[in-house]
């Protein structure tokens, strides 16, 4: 009953026999259980059924058969007799299988034997091995269940004997390796033998301690640096290095490797500050210390041996050096601030290594003032302009000086030191404030001129300070009443007439900057007198070149914009005859100028020379006025006059010269009080100075000239009529020539007549009458 398909049982439906329908397993189904049914052919049939169980009987149909088709082991030639080598493993499918195992070949000298053990088949060492002789055992182990087998195949290889440990050349090594030698450069090579062979000889090299500087190849044993190495932090290193082989047991030998570090030049020198500072003052003699630098230099020998310089640097235009062993830093000059207060330099630290390596380092040298430079005032001279009439307290400049020097050597104290007596100007200590003290008054004084001096103890600078007032229009024009005398001297010369300017207008105004305008107010209706409104200038005209005399009152004014004054102007024209002039004398007067005389002396003297001759004042007629150029250091003035007589005088119209001058010479004194001038001795023949030489006769002749310029003072202006007293030169009898040199025969003529014998003697000549003849 439910049965499947492939159910290996089928049952005959007759009989009830349970037959075997296909072939059974026992390995694949060891028990089967099913029901059957039995049922009768009755209506309604019946039928019953039972449980049936079949149990499949184990029969030898399956071979043995090993876990794996080949085994393998390793095993030392010096392993123990009875050692286990391995195990192989069978499997029977069948039940109750007894597997039993054999070595069937390759069991050369019967070295191994084969044993069951839990199943398997245990192969163990049954003689010695000896490595020399077979190094493989290539074994066919069967596995049988007493009918069928199986086989395998076992290798077994035999190992050398680990019988000689690895051995350095060498229980100590020394190598040396520059400091600058990249990471990864091999060092050295060790290398140890073993004698042994295969694995036993194969040698691992290990550090022993952990150097983070080197690392060993396990393989090579090249020692290799791992990191940059750097004499300055150490010189050396000791490692022990072992050699350990791959034997069993393993085996080793250790030796020590010292590796000297060499040094190079791989260091720069370095100074101990980043920086130096110092100072020194500029009136220093030269080669005077500033400072000292200092550097080290972490190498050794010339590497590390360290010189200075500023070769390459900056020595300040060699203002300074260094010393090349100690780094004293001297001044090499003199120094001066004021051109340079800071000086920046460079030097460098050198060490001697091939190639040198130099560290540079900076140096700031601060030049101390010293008081070696007097203050300087920007001028030798200062212009100062100040409006006059400014008020009191003024500060009407601002004089000052500099210092190049710094500190308490650059203040400046300024003070006035000539010039300022009385005190009018006060000049500031401190802030060289120059201040006005009292009024300034430009026409009281236009210009005041100090001497100021700036002090910075022990040294002064002086410079000259002109003030200069600047005029404002505060004064009115000041004009006195005045005169102008013009004497024409009528002669046959033509140009004797004045046409040109004979002065100008005699007002003077304080305030020089006023511009002047000049005109005639009244008394010129008929233009005698021609005036320049802008110059003041005087011109007269030429309606008065006639033999008239004349006199005219005119009134004048002259105005600034602002003020004006006016004043009365006379003109006298005056006629000189030849008669005036040949009874003329001229009169010399001591210590006496032309302007002096005019203004105010003229009317005092003419006054006198009145008062002397008993004549009125207008009969007096003054035409020249001059200066004695022969002797110029005396100041002596002559001065011509002639008088008139009156009208009932005989014939004549003047003073003789002769009474003229008796009259006044005896009177002189007279003349003097009243006139308050000196007069002196005449001399009027020029002839009395001997101008003449060889003997010579003087002959004074007198002439005049009318074309002398007009003369000003304050208050007149005066044409005069220069006498020119000339003289002529004539030889003595007997003598001719330019100077009288040549002697002339005076009897050549015959001057004694026929009667007398002419002699010759100097001079002239004698007669000597013949016998019976008298006479001259």
């Amino acid at each position: 009953l439910e049965t499947g398909a492939g159910f290996p049982f089928a049952i005959n439906n007759s009989t009830g026999w349970i037959v075997v329908a296909s072939e059974l397993d026992r390995e694949a189904v060891d028990f089967y259980s099913f029901g059957v049914e039995a049922q009768d052919q009755g209506s309604p049939p019946m039928a019953s059924s039972a449980s049936v169980s079949v149990t499949v009987l184990d029969v030898n149909d399956n071979s043995p058969e090993f876990t794996q088709r080949e085994y393998g082991a390793r095993l030392n030639e010096d392993a123990a007799v009875g050692s286990s080598v391995l195990t192989v493993s069978a499997v029977d499918r069948d039940a109750n299988s007894v597997i039993t195992y054999q070595i069937s070949s390759g069991n050369t000298r019967n070295r191994f034997s084969i044993t069951s053990q839990s199943g398997g088949g245990l192969i163990s060492l049954a003689l010695p091995l000896d490595y020399k002789l077979e190094r493989q055992y290539l074994l066919t182990v069967a596995a049988s269940d007493g009918t069928r087998q199986d086989t395998a195949q076992v290798v077994v290889n035999v190992t050398d004997a680990n019988t000689h440990r690895p051995v350095f050349q060498s229980s100590h090594y020394t190598v040396n390796v520059n400091e600058d030698r990249p990471v990864g450069t091999t060092v050295v090579v060790i290398s140890a033998t073993d004698e042994d062979t295969g694995e036993n000889a194969r040698i691992t090299y290990l550090m022993e301690d952990s150097i983070p500087q080197f690392r060993i190849a396990p393989d090579t044993g090249a020692v290799t640096t791992q990191m940059e190495l750097d004499y300055e932090d150490q010189v050396s290193y000791t490692l022990a290095v072992t050699a350990r082989d791959n034997g069993i047991p393993q085996k080793s030998d250790t030796t020590y490797l010292e590796i000297l570090v060499s040094d190079v030049n791989d260091n720069a020198p370095q100074f101990l500050r980043d920086s130096y500072q110092g100072s020194v003052y500029e009136d220093v003699p030269a080669f005077t210390s500033v400072l000292q630098v200092s550097a080290t230099d972490r190498d050794s020998g010339l590497n590390g041996r360290v010189f200075y310089t500023f070769q390459g640097g900056d020595d300040g235009d060699g203002d300074f050096i260094v010393e090349s062993t100690s780094g004293i830093v001297r001044t090499l000059r003199r120094l001066d601030r004021e051109n340079v207060p800071l000086y920046t330099l460079r030097a460098y630290a050198v060490d001697k290594g091939v190639p040198a390596r130099r560290t540079p380092v900076e140096i700031q040298v601060t030049v101390l003032d010293v008081n070696d430079n007097p203050p300087v005032f920007e001028r030798d001279e200062f212009d100062i302009f100040v409006e006059e009439n400014s008020p009191i307290g003024l500060v009407v400049a601002r004089i000052t000086a500099t210092d190049p020097d710094e500190g308490p050597n650059a203040q400046i104290m300024y003070q006035i030191v000539e010039g300022n007596i009385p005190e009018v100007f006060q000049l500031d200590i401190f802030s060289g404030e120059l201040t006005a003290l009292a009024d300034l008054d430009y026409e009281a004084k236009a210009e005041y001129v100090m001497v100021v001096q700036a002090t910075s103890a022990p040294l002064v600078s002086r410079a000259t300070v002109h003030v200069r007032l600047r005029d404002a229009n505060d004064n009115s024009p000041q004009l006195k009443n005045f005169e102008i005398v013009f004497n024409n001297y009528i002669t046959n010369r033509s140009g004797s007439f004045p046409g040109g300017v004979i002065g100008r207008v005699p007002a003077r105004d304080p305030d020089v900057s006023d511009s002047l305008t000049y005109a005639f107010e009244q008394g010129n209706e008929l233009s005698l007198v021609l005036l320049d409104p802008r110059s003041g200038e005087l011109r007269l005209s030429p309606a008065l070149d006639n033999n008239r005399p004349l006199e005219a009152v005119m009134r004048v004014s002259v105005s600034d914009g602002v003020h004006s004054a006016t004043a009365q102007c006379t003109l006298r024209v005056t006629v000189i005859t030849d008669e005036m002039l040949s009874n003329s004398i001229t009169l010399r007067l001591a210590d006496m100028s032309q302007e002096r005389f005019l203004s105010p002396l003229l009317s005092l003297f003419l006054e006198g020379v009145a008062a002397v001759l008993a004549a009125p004042r207008h009969r007096v007629v003054l035409f020249n006025i001059q200066m004695d150029t022969d002797v110029a250091a005396a100041r002596i003035l002559n001065v011509s006059l002639s008088v008139r007589l009156p009208a009932s005088a005989r014939g004549a119209r003047f003073f003789s010269s002769e009474e003229l001058q008796e009259r006044l010479y005896l009177n002189r004194s007279l003349l003097a009080a009243i006139s308050a001038q000196r007069v002196l001795p005449f001399d009027d023949n020029i002839c009395l100075r001997e101008p003449c030489e060889n003997y010579m006769r003087c002959v004074s002749v007198l002439k005049f000239d009318s074309s002398a310029p007009f003369l000003a003072s304050d208050t007149v202006l005066f044409r005069p009529i220069h006498p020119v007293t000339g003289l002529r030169c004539r030889c003595p009898p007997g003598f001719t020539g330019d100077y009288c040199e040549t002697e002339v025969d005076l009897c050549f003529s015959s001057p004694c007549g026929s009667n007398g014998r002419c002699r010759s003697r100097e001079g002239g000549y004698t007669c000597e009458c013949h016998e019976d003849f008298t006479g001259e």
